[in-house]
């Protein structure tokens, strides 16, 4: 169905002869329960419009379609007939709000709206210490946190856009935060920190005790209460230090997916006898397959996840440096497993019998402008997969990883494609996505649709895949180092500055009419701008091989630049995190420093 105006495409449409209704037809709308849960049924022909609808889901979504269709000239003249219904009952978007960027309620409103537009009727919040929890200040004071009174504002903001706002809130693993205070010290599983990828870091595991998990469901509950969704996400996911500190004896006893389980259940268990569903990260699983086999089968939900394609894992892993390929053999991890994507991601469950939801990503997170390629062909691995093993849940993450420099609008392209292909992956595979952020987010044909689908590709077009990150993020956060992404041609940098350049002009007169179009183009720009000062310095050699005349320059435009990504932060995100957001840049500034001095 491509260049079909309506968004998502329905699973069947149907031209009929003879024209539409005329003005003033009747409409008819009537409850039929033989239509499948959120579907419906919507006819159109000279005697006017008539709709079916099972539930107030399929309800509003009939008059989103039945709204698209009246909105178009050419299509409001003809007759047509509408079957439509969902691939997954549920179709979410989990933003990470805890890596620094904890977004206004103005922002919130936004991406509310556009999920409502784009039928996703689930939204979390990713959260470790950016909730304004009793007694905790020593944890969020700094992070301009989410309270109560925002949650409820929230909560209803939802409902009355047909979205369940489920609390989402770590209880295991990523609590660095907590574990930095010194009333939550003692909770750490390794409490002199550990190494990963060659860096030491702080505690982030809490160790798996009772206390602990009384803890961490003590958490989970008092989120939960500002909000009426009786579902809930628990996290679980990377426990990093676990079995390697205070529980390795028991680990080595029992193993560690013993271990890791009995604590799962130990948060599970309350919030289930509680009347949750419960909701868990499955990476543990898949390292620990036996484990899946004694999850419990009522109200624990795994969601299993993935955020990249299996195409670009793969090419990710070819071109990765033997020290790199040296680094992942030490840290434990089986690397060549993400080549399968989703399906060898979930085998653990597939084979216990186990049903799951599948989480892919939108790859915006450690990119300035987005993996758009990456991220399509992980959507679509993740809709296929989870139909063939019957998932019910398909939830897109957008994590904020070091730093979040990313704004709202680099994630929109793939949120509106998971959207689209979770409700119906048939029609919406091949789905014109610059044509519809213009129509569904903002509002008009501006071109901004097709300047984020462009600067997206950027990362494609360089040919220097690395797993969960850019190579222009990359270059920028290990300090300028040009040694620590793939080999880039000159012919490719000079094709990805043309295209920033061009997104650039662009960007300058649109003025596009949906709510907020002014912050949308500016925080797009400066996001171009950092992606092309990444350029740059990649297309110099890296730091390595500047003249100190060249790092003056760059060093100016570096400056010029965090003036306007703090400005442009401030725009749809709180102060709190906004320091240690920027802070991440001063290595490569005191490189650039160094090299000036030269």
């Amino acid at each position: 169905m491509a260049g079909v105006p309506l968004f998502p495409v329905p699973r069947s449409l149907e031209w009929l002869d003879g024209p539409g209704p005329p003005p003033g037809a009747p409409l008819a709308v009537r409850h039929d329960p033989d239509l499948p849960e959120q579907g419906y049924s919507l006819d159109r022909d000279v005697s006017g419009t008539r709709i079916g609808y099972r539930d107030d889901a399929g309800l509003r979504y009939a008059r989103q379609t039945l709204d698209q269709i009246e909105a178009d000239r050419e299509l409001a003249g003809r007759a047509v007939r509408v079957r439509d219904r969902p691939d997954f009952a549920v179709r979410g978007f989990m933003l990470d709000i805890s890596r620094d960027r904890v977004p206004t309620r103005r922002a919130l409103r936004r991406y509310v709206e556009i999920l409502a537009a784009a039928r996703m009727n689930q939204l979390e919040l990713y959260t470790e210490h950016t909730f304004a929890f009793a007694g905790q200040e020593a944890v969020w004071a700094a992070a301009s946190p989410l309270t109560g009174d925002d949650m409820r504002w929230l909560d209803a903001l939802c409902a009355a856009h047909g979205i369940t706002l489920v609390a989402n809130q770590n209880t295991l693993g990523h609590m660095e935060r907590w574990l930095a205070t010194e009333p939550h010290r003692d909770r750490a599983e390794k409490p002199e920190g550990f190494s990963i990828g060659g860096r030491h870091r702080p505690p982030s595991t809490l160790e798996p005790t009772e206390e602990n998990a009384a803890f961490a469901v003590g958490l989970v509950r008092e989120l939960a209460a500002t909000v009426r969704a009786r579902r809930v996400n628990i996290g679980a996911d990377e426990p990093w230090e676990l079995g390697r500190g205070r529980s390795a004896a028991d680990a080595a006893d029992r193993g560690v997916g013993r271990v890791y389980l009995d604590q799962l259940l130990r948060i599970a268990t309350p919030l289930l006898e509680d009347g949750f569903e419960v909701e868990f990260w499955a990476d543990v699983l898949a390292d620990h397959p036996a484990v899946a086999r004694d999850l419990p089968t009522t109200g624990l939900i795994p969601v299993v996840w993935q955020y990249d394609g299996p195409e670009h894992a793969r090419a990710a892993l070819d071109r990765a440096s033997e020290e790199q390929h040296r680094q992942w053999k030490i840290d434990g991890f089986d690397m060549e497993a993400l080549a399968g994507g989703f399906r060898k991601r979930a085998e653990a469950l597939t084979a216990a019998g186990r049903p799951f939801w599948v989480a892919p990503g939108t790859g915006a997170w450690k990119s300035f402008v987005g993996r758009l390629d990456n991220a399509v062909e992980n959507v679509l691995d993740a809709a296929d997969a989870g139909l063939e093993h019957g998932a019910t849940g398909y939830v897109l993450t957008s994590w904020g990883d070091h730093g979040h420099h990313e704004p709202p609008t680099i994630t929109y392209p793939p949120l509106l494609l998971a959207a689209a292909v979770s409700w119906c992956v048939e029609t919406n595979r091949d789905l014109d996505l610059a044509a519809a952020l213009d129509r569904v987010v903002f509002a008009e044909d501006a071109g901004l649709g097709a300047v984020l689908t462009a600067i997206g590709s950027v990362a494609a077009a360089l040919d220097a895949p690395i797993l969960n990150s850019s190579a222009l993020f990359t270059v920028l956060f290990e300090g300028g180092d040009a040694a620590a992404v793939p080999a880039v041609t000159p012919a490719a940098l000079a094709h990805a500055e043309r295209v920033l350049a061009d997104a650039a002009e662009a960007l300058a007169p649109a003025r596009p009419a949906g709510p907020d179009g002014d912050i949308a183009v500016r925080e797009t720009a400066q996001a171009v701008e950092l992606a092309r000062f990444a350029v740059a310095l990649l297309a110099a050699g890296g730091i390595a091989e500047l003249t100190p005349n060249a790092a003056v320059d760059l060093l100016i435009r570096l400056d010029a630049l965090l003036v306007e990504q703090r400005a442009c932060w401030l725009l749809s995100a709180r102060p709190g995190g906004l320091d240690d957001s920027l802070a991440r840049f001063a290595p490569l500034r005191a490189a650039l420093v160094g090299r000036a001095l030269q």
